[in-house]
């Protein structure tokens, strides 16, 4: 009996244009041309709707028509890789980035980008924030040589577009137009959904260096002269995106700032 490899199946089951793979039979014995047509067709409806929903910003914003065809061409190229639909579409950035009819809207990949934060953050483990006085207990020398922890839900998001500002406007309609700027979101989850955060100027070079494991007041540094630390900090805690506070200290109390 002629059997019928899961690469060939899988490959005919997200193109139309491939014919039917031949030796496919249904629970009869007869060939399954039309069962697997129909098939084929609600495994890429699926998918199709699944993208939809998980990018919806996107859809707003090239049209629900054009959001289909896209998907198409992404799904036959990259198949779910797990039956996890939580997380597929996680290659869709780096695809609208490389797709020539949407080349003229460079802001699309940060906005599906934007999206999958909120999508990670939604689906990341819970954390406990730290309370405030842990913070406001430190003084400059243990700050200085403290390293913030961010939970796992909170998602920094770096752009040259105005992201935040694009997301908004696609999703409601009382959004103001977008301006022209490059834009730094944090993505939080205070409860039990994610929200998106518009980062002062500064904000995203200091949130990169505290992920990035440097201390705070090296990420003080880089955050540069006009960073606004005290709203910076107040979003951190107002939004339980701040975990833990590792500082070091020496047998008498002091801070010791870790090499």
């Amino acid at each position: 009996m002629q059997t019928v490899s899961e690469d060939l199946f899988g490959q005919a089951l997200l193109d139309a244009a491939q014919p039917v793979p031949e030796g496919l039979t249904d629970g009869a014995g007869r060939p399954a041309g039309r069962r697997y047509a129909v098939y084929r067709n609600n495994v890429a409806v699926s998918l199709r709707e699944a993208l939809a929903v998980g990018f919806p910003a996107l859809e707003r914003l090239i049209g629900a028509e054009n959001f289909g065809r896209v998907a198409g061409l992404y799904l036959r190229q990259e198949p779910p890789a797990s039956p996890l639909m939580a997380g597929y579409g996680a290659g869709f950035p780096a695809f609208l980035a490389g797709l020539p009819p949407l080349a003229h809207m460079k802001f699309l990949p940060d906005v599906a980008r934007l999206e999958l934060a909120l999508r990670r953050s939604y689906h990341a483990a819970d954390s406990t924030p730290i309370d405030p006085a842990v913070l406001q207990g430190l003084d400059e020398a243990a700050l200085g040589a403290a390293r913030l922890r961010l939970a796992p839900s909170a998602i920094l998001l770096r752009s040259a577009w105005p992201v935040l500002s694009i997301w908004s406007h696609a999703l409601a309609t009382d959004a103001p137009k977008p301006v022209a700027r490059a834009e730094d979101v944090l993505v939080a989850r205070p409860g039990f959904d994610p929200e998106p955060h518009l980062l002062p100027k500064g904000g995203g070079a200091f949130l990169a260096a505290v992920l990035n494991g440097s201390r705070f007041d090296a990420a003080l540094e880089r955050a540069g002269a006009d960073f606004d630390l005290p709203a910076t900090l107040t979003l951190l805690l107002q939004t339980g995106a701040l975990c833990a506070i590792d500082v070091k200290e020496s047998p008498d109390g002091t801070a010791v700032r870790p090499a």
